[in-house]
């Protein structure tokens, strides 16, 4: 038997369930999860910092939508889900010019730090690598967990199905519902959001519809140790001006990260040890102190388009297929906007995002 919904939604990281949740209060909806657990890879492999000034135009334009949100996560939380960490830019010779192009750009709020005010915030740099840095107070940490997990009890509570274990088979559309043929049985609904990350022109595929351009980017970090006795605790997260590392405090570590975004296939993200040991190589040159051990090591998987703003909306080529793709490096710290958008597009209300948004959001960009 074919069970039946207001809305389907395919993929359960943060833009599935954070969709759906705000969705179940106004239909009967469900996710269709292809692994065992929800959020197992892009969500919950993510180094997790809000950053204001982070992305391009149409992300920053997000991000200062769901800051209010991700502060006082009302419904979602008991709490704010944000706690201040600030990100320290650092600038050699050859990159002080590009990145004081990026201040004088749009950029709010970065503030100028000189070498002796950089080694202060982060005792461990080598000042003969450092021309001067940029230091962005906007930034937080983010308790990824609390807040999916927040969007998960919300989806529930409102009568929302998570159904694990689901990877779509077949997609078809037949009047004016889409069937989605899975090993867990058929689901269909008149709206079927296609919130697989990675997996989102693969999906489109199967529906027959035209993919965007979706190309998954791996980004690959690890658990390095502080030399004993060094409080890292206060640190912001500091990166270099040739995005060649970037190194953020974690439970008295350091996360360190190529920063790499290497083409990939999709699939379930693993370590390329030839990006990592580039990447650490980059990382010991900037501090005085070695690597003595990587304590551990992992990757995700991150999925642009080419102008790297997500896709956003109903697709031109067929009714009631919905993206809701392409989030990159920056689906946790816009989740809340976007699962907002998705749901005032999917219901047909008004939306708090202007138009200019809308139209670098929506798929009919593509055509």
């Amino acid at each position: 038997m074919t069970q039946h919904f207001d809305f389907l939604i395919i993929g359960g990281g943060i833009a599935g369930i954070s969709g759906a949740s705000q969705l179940a209060e106004h239909g009967k909806t469900a996710v269709l999860e292809m692994e065992d657990v929800i959020g197992h890879h892009s969500t919950g492999r993510s180094a997790a910092v809000f950053i204001g000034n982070y992305g391009n135009a149409v992300i920053r334009a997000l991000n200062a939508v769901s800051e209010p949100t991700l502060m006082n996560p009302e419904g979602i939380c008991d709490s704010s889900v944000l706690s201040h960490r600030g990100v320290l830019m650092l600038l050699d010779e050859a990159g002080h010019e590009n990145l004081l192009e990026t201040y004088e750009e749009g950029a709010v709020g970065l503030e100028k730090r000189s070498v002796e005010e950089a080694l202060k915030m982060v005792p461990i740099l080598d000042p003969s690598k450092i021309a001067s840095a940029l230091y962005e107070p906007n930034a937080f940490d983010i308790d990824v967990d609390r807040l999916f997990q927040g969007y998960a009890r919300l989806l529930k509570s409102r009568g929302g199905e998570i159904i694990l274990s689901a990877p779509a088979m077949e997609i078809e559309h037949t009047d004016d519902q889409w069937t989605v043929t899975t090993p867990k049985g058929k689901f269909s609904a008149p709206i079927l959001i296609n919130a697989a990350g990675a997996w989102a022109d693969k999906i489109a595929e199967l529906a027959g519809i035209r993919p965007v351009g979706l190309v998954p980017k791996r980004r690959t970090l690890a658990i390095v140790p502080l030399p004993e006795g060094v409080d890292c605790s206060s640190w912001p997260v500091f990166e270099s001006s040739g995005e060649s590392y970037y190194a953020k405090p974690e439970a008295g570590k350091l996360l360190v990260s190529p920063a790499d975004e290497v083409p990939v296939e999709p699939h379930d993200a693993f370590v390329d040890d030839m990006v990592l040991a580039e990447g650490l190589h980059h990382f010991e040159h900037a501090v005085n102190f070695s690597i003595t051990r990587v304590e551990h090591s992992w990757a995700g998987l991150r999925s642009f388009v080419e102008d790297r703003s997500p896709v956003v909306g109903f697709a031109p080529d067929a009714e009631g297929f919905f993206w809701l793709a392409g989030q990159g490096g920056y689906g946790i710290q816009t989740s809340p906007a976007l699962s907002r958008l998705t749901a005032d597009l999917c219901l047909g209300r008004p939306t708090e995002l202007p138009e200019e948004t809308l139209a670098a959001l929506s798929p009919n960009r593509f055509t």
